[in-house]
């Protein structure tokens, strides 16, 4: 182990190597910290937006719903603002890989000089890149990653998608209210899985349920089986579940329908990454009657949602498949961007656009949404959905909400 003033010092190289990588990227005041973005910067014909996500491996997905909801905005309001033309650069992290994620990000600060940094499927990503924003002065809008701490990381992080808390705490309650008395949860073991079980236990519990088991299975390459088979062995009324959208939930409900836990009279609740509406078609049938707590569903009845499902569809074509909720997120950060651009009449200065993000509001196609001031994090409705068929498609379907919902941690 290093001694504490060797770490010390390794710390303080790492930190000055970062500034010398994104010197570039920023001017400099006479007392050498970073100034006004450079005139190069501000002159550029065009806003480039660099998109980081998960384009390959088992989290591919992440990546191709935001890449899809950034094109159906742009289907639907062009592809320039205050005269000037967005230019959409992405880059794949590959998965979970934090390191990836920063070199990626400095790549686009100081190469490329994009005015903003976006995506980030997955926590860890987020904060790898972090600092990157912060020493760049590039605004970085979150459009998936869900662990509360995040938007703490930098003063130039504003969340457009939800937090974990923010949607399992009300679960809790919704439970407590619904004759469930004792509960198992299973989460994903990383940062939003530990923040949604916090949420949901205290919720709970402050309610009079009561938690005869905590769960926590592998973020990379799970196998639920036996963490399934326990939960059949301790006989909850019910299984509290969050794990990460794409192929872990519908290898969790199939491990829950094969054991024969519904048939032992074990219900499941969850966050709605367990229903996710791009995947609930490959789930099928054994998602009928799950309920979730979440922000947003392919069915929510409004004009916006029926607009954004239009574009959506024309942008990326059938073969993508449906939209879901990272698509939203997607979709509402690019709202959030022509607002800023179209505020600042086209030119790009990072505490002026953190300004305007810090007030936005919208009536988005999930609801209506706004931007906490002091938080920077997204101020939303979470509705109680069930999985039902709605002409002859699995739909989760909105039953009750609860409004204007903040993150319950802060």
């Amino acid at each position: 182990m290093l001694h504490p003033a060797m770490l010390r010092a390794t710390a303080t190289l790492a930190a000055g190597a970062l500034l010398l990588v994104l010197a570039p990227a920023c001017d400099k005041k006479s007392d050498g910290t970073a100034g006004t973005p450079s005139a190069e910067r501000a002159a550029s014909p065009t806003i480039k937006i660099g998109l980081i996500a998960s384009f390959s491996g088992p989290f591919a997905d992440m990546g191709k719903q935001m890449q899809g909801g950034v094109k159906a905005y742009l289907q639907a309001h062009g592809e320039t603002v205050a005269g000037k033309r967005i230019e959409i650069l992405t880059r794949d992290t590959t998965g979970p890989v934090p390191e990836v994620a920063k070199r990626l990000a400095q790549e686009l600060v100081v190469r490329d000089k994009v005015d903003f940094l976006v995506g980030f499927g997955l926590t860890p990503e987020a904060l790898a890149v972090a600092p990157v924003a912060t020493e760049a002065r590039t605004p970085m809008i979150i459009m998936n990653a869900a662990t509360s701490i995040i938007t703490t990381r930098s003063p130039y992080i504003v969340r457009m998608s939800m937090t974990l808390p923010q949607v399992a705490s009300p679960m809790g309650d919704w439970a407590n209210k619904n004759g469930i008395k004792k509960v198992v949860t299973l989460v994903a073991d990383y940062g939003p899985g530990i923040d949604a079980e916090a949420a949901f236990k205290k919720a709970f519990t402050a309610g009079g349920g009561e938690i005869v088991d905590a769960l926590r299975v592998p973020l990379k390459n799970p196998e639920f089986s036996a963490f399934v088979q326990k939960i059949k062995d301790t006989h909850p009324d019910a299984v509290f579940v969050f794990v990460p959208a794409g192929e872990q939930p519908i290898a969790f409900m199939k491990s829950f329908h094969e054991r024969g836990l519904a048939e032992a009279g074990i219900k499941i609740i969850a966050t709605g990454d367990l229903t996710d509406d791009h995947t609930l078609q490959t789930i099928g049938d054994p998602a009928l009657g799950v309920v979730t707590t979440f922000h947003y569903s392919l069915a929510h009845d409004s004009p916006e949602n029926a607009a954004f499902l239009k574009a959506y569809l024309a942008a990326n074509g059938a073969e993508a498949g449906p939209a879901n909720f990272m698509s939203v997120a997607a979709y509402d950060g690019m709202a959030a961007i022509f607002d800023v651009e179209r505020k600042l009449n086209g030119a790009m200065d990072a505490d002026k656009a953190l300004a305007i993000l810090k007030g936005f509001t919208a009536q988005s196609p999930r609801g209506p949404i706004a931007i906490d001031p002091e938080t920077r994090d997204i101020v939303q409705t979470v509705y109680v959905r069930r999985v039902d068929k709605v002409g002859g498609e699995l739909r989760n379907v909105e039953l009750s909400q609860f409004a204007n919902v903040k993150d319950p941690g802060k």
